[in-house]
């Protein structure tokens, strides 16, 4: 028996099959040619399987650049890109969505990038673009469930800092007084005392580091010569004034997210491209990753979710 499909003037038949699973019909009395409705795979304008995409998302947050993921899957580059897009979009409403989680330890660090050139080679007419150039991904991390909290993109300035305290308040429950370890950056001793005096005792802890010469100096990371703990606020126990943890976050980030990988060209081209890349990597190892200390996903030890996540509920 043929397939038959419905349209506004009937029933249709069927006409051609231009591509995998797109019947096409022609109405019986309008004589006007139709597809049946269909859902596309996170909504973009390529016809593939939905697990395909899947695939591909997987693939991105395991550390493969963009044109790895194409030359695999084959998928072009542009619909990687825009599925990165949607799956971005999807994972930051996810992160923003974390509230009232009653964290007893938090640390906060900036990690540095670059988005299109360094700021040193920026021209005279990108001066003051500020999505080029340096690049700073803002976490706050839960150092008991390793739970990251809230994340920011954007320049070093104090306006992200404040941002990032008022992701962590709405994040953090105001039931459960806690501690905060911070760098020795300044903006976060304003944002602090504006957004979370009320609920933390705050300590920076001040790294003093020495650089090499030559290309030790290009290839290696500043050398740290020694720590000073200072007590801003409150009364933080001064055993538990440590930004390790969230240090180590950083190295998972430059690990599996392939645009943050040094001396490579698969650096973000644009801000936008970084900020879903990042919101995809915090969601994924808050609810997929099973945290090799923990056993369980730092969602779960948190008490936001009792399983983990495949990378379809992820984006569902």
């Amino acid at each position: 028996m043929p397939l038959v499909g419905i349209c506004a003037g009937g029933i249709g038949q069927p006409v051609s099959l231009p591509r995998p699973g797109q019947q096409r019909f022609r109405c019986l009395s309008c004589r006007k040619t139709f597809t049946e409705e269909h859902i596309r795979a996170f909504q973009v304008e390529d016809y593939l399987k939905e697990q395909r995409g899947l695939m591909a998302i997987r693939m991105l947050v395991e550390g493969c650049s963009i044109r790895t993921v194409e030359r695999l899957t084959e998928i072009r580059r542009d619909t990687i890109i825009a599925l990165l897009l949607i799956a971005g979009q999807r994972c930051e409403k996810l992160m923003d969505s974390i509230h009232d989680v009653p964290v007893t330890d938090v640390q906060a660090d900036e990690c540095w990038n670059f988005i299109y050139c360094k700021e040193k080679n920026k021209g005279p007419e990108d001066a003051s673009n500020d999505e080029i150039g340096d690049c700073y991904n803002w976490v706050a991390i839960d150092r008991p469930t390793k739970l990251v909290l809230a994340f920011v993109c954007g320049r070093r300035t104090g306006a992200n800092a404040m941002e990032l305290a008022r992701k962590v308040r709405r994040a953090s429950s105001p039931a459960v007084r806690f501690q905060l370890t911070t760098d020795g950056l300044e903006s976060y001793i304003a944002a602090v005392d504006e957004m979370l005096m009320d609920r933390c005792d705050y300590a920076q802890l001040v790294k003093t580091y020495v650089q090499g010469e030559g290309d030790e100096r290009r290839y290696s990371p500043a050398e740290c010569t020694g720590a000073k703990k200072v007590v801003i606020s409150g009364n933080p126990d001064e055993a538990k004034i440590c930004t390790s943890h969230v240090e180590r976050q950083n190295l998972t980030m430059r690990m599996q997210i392939r645009r943050l990988t040094r001396l490579t060209n698969a650096f973000s081209k644009k801000l936008d491209n970084h900020r879903a890349a990042v919101s995809l990597h915090f969601a994924w190892y808050n609810f997929c990753q099973i945290h090799g200390a923990l056993k369980v996903t730092p969602a779960m030890e948190a008490g936001i979710t009792d399983h983990v996540w495949s990378v379809a509920e992820l984006l569902a």
